[in-house]
Formats: structure tokens, C-alpha cells, sequence
């Protein structure tokens, strides 16, 4: 039986649900943002140079990166060459799915971020992420962190690479995952997120994964399933 089986996945998923739910009831978000910030806001919030190296330069990277895996399901290259048409289309997929779903949750979210926050010189008053249908007097829509995604997204894909391609994923998850949470401290430092919007957006695209990963092996084994119905026919 392999170690990262998905009854284990799911295992590992729940275990981090609940350390992300004491992280939140530890009440170390504003905390931590008090590092960076204070009255008169967020000293690199505005800082050009920067906000280019650190938001729109790993935006753009991540964009490439994807496109090129995107293509890469027709057209293969490097690693995808060992994998399969299906398993290709499932490394993109679960990408895109996973960078999506952190985009509608901010989206339908209320939470604002913290340079709106009052203490920071915004307006909005702190409103944990958790109290559904109360404003916090803010613009809103920070939560999760959809700038963190951009990298980790990837570790969606990393579920369908564990097993078309073991070398690489070996990589792909650590990487992914450093990749997001130094995306995620850098908004930090900027005021644009609370790390629980960060950790929150990373168990959001690793879950989205994971329920790929569960429709790709429920498809087989119905496949498999189908084919010994004829056979034995």
C-alpha cells in the first residue's frame, strides 16, 4: 500500500484543518502584523521597487509557468513527456481549480485586510474571518490570500505527480509551498494579509488537489471496474 494513499490524504488534510483552526483561535494574527505596521500604516506597502520584485514579478512567473504546463498536456515537455495525456490534464486543472477557488472565496469573503484596519490607519475595525455576516466597515475581500496562490496553486499538482512523476514531486510540494509562504510574508510586511490568509490559502489549494486526485482514482477504478464486467462477460 503507498504511504501517501488518499485515506492518509484525507487524514493529513483534517489534521491541518484543525491546526489552522487553533492557529486562528491563538489570536497571533494581529500580532504579528504589529511588526510591520503601525498608526501610520505600512512602511513597504508603498514601496515601488519592492511591490515590483515581490507581487507583480512572481505574478507574472507563475502566469508563465502555468501556460507553459498548459501546453505542455498537447505538446510535452521535460518531465510531462513520462506522463500521461489524462495525468497532464490533471496536473493543469487542479492548478487552475486550486487558484480559482482561493479567488471566489476572497471574493465572497467580508474580511478586509489590514492596512484597512483602523489600528494601521485605515477605517475598518478587526472582524475575524469566522464571524459569517458581520462587516467589519471595510472594502473587504481579503481573505485568503489570492496573492499566495499564485505559487500555491502548484501544490495542487503535486498529488497527481506523486505518482506519474515521484522525482519530480519530491520537489514540486517543498518548492510550492516555500515559494507561497514567502509570497504570503511578504504581503504580510506590506499590510495586505494576515498569515492566516496565507495558511488559509495554502489548505485550500492543497485541498482542491486532493479532490481532484479523488475524481481521477474514482474514474479509474470505475474504468477498471467496467472493463472486468466485460471481460467476465
Amino acid at each position: 500500500m503507498p504511504f501517501w494513499n488518499l485515506r492518509r490524504l484525507y487524514a493529513v488534510t483534517l489534521l491541518l484543518f484543525l491546526l489552522l483552526v487553533l492557529w486562528d483561535a491563538s489570536g497571533l494574527d494581529l500580532p504579528l502584523a504589529r511588526l510591520f505596521g503601525g498608526a501610520q500604516g505600512f512602511a513597504w506597502r508603498d514601496h515601488h521597487t519592492f511591490a515590483l520584485l515581490t507581487h507583480e514579478g512572481p505574478r507574472y512567473a507563475s502566469g508563465v509557468l502555468l501556460a507553459a504546463l498548459a501546453v505542455g498536456v498537447w505538446r510535452p515537455w521535460g518531465f510531462l513527456r513520462v506522463m500521461a495525456p489524462a495525468q497532464r490534464a490533471q496536473l493543469v486543472l487542479s492548478v487552475i481549480g486550486a487558484m480559482l477557488a482561493v479567488s471566489v472565496f476572497k471574493r465572497l469573503n467580508t474580511t478586509s485586510c489590514p492596512w484597512d484596519l483602523a489600528e494601521f490607519g485605515g477605517v475598518a475595525q478587526y472582524v475575524s474571518h469566522w464571524v459569517w455576516g458581520v462587516r467589519d466597515l471595510g472594502p473587504g475581500h481579503c481573505f485568503p490570500a489570492g496573492h499566495a496562490s499564485a505559487a500555491f496553486g502548484f501544490v495542487a499538482g503535486w498529488f497527481v505527480l506523486r505518482r506519474a512523476a515521484p522525482n519530480v514531486a519530491r520537489l514540486w510540494l517543498p518548492g510550492a509551498l516555500m515559494a507561497g509562504l514567502a509570497l504570503g510574508w511578504v504581503q504580510q510586511m506590506r499590510g495586505a494579509h494576515f498569515m492566516s490568509h496565507t495558511l488559509w490559502s495554502a489548505w485550500t489549494c492543497w485541498t482542491v488537489g486532493l479532490a481532484w486526485e479523488s475524481l481521477a482514482q474514482l474514474h479509474v477504478r470505475l474504468g477498471v471496474a467496467a472493463d472486468t464486467k466485460l471481460n467476465e462477460a
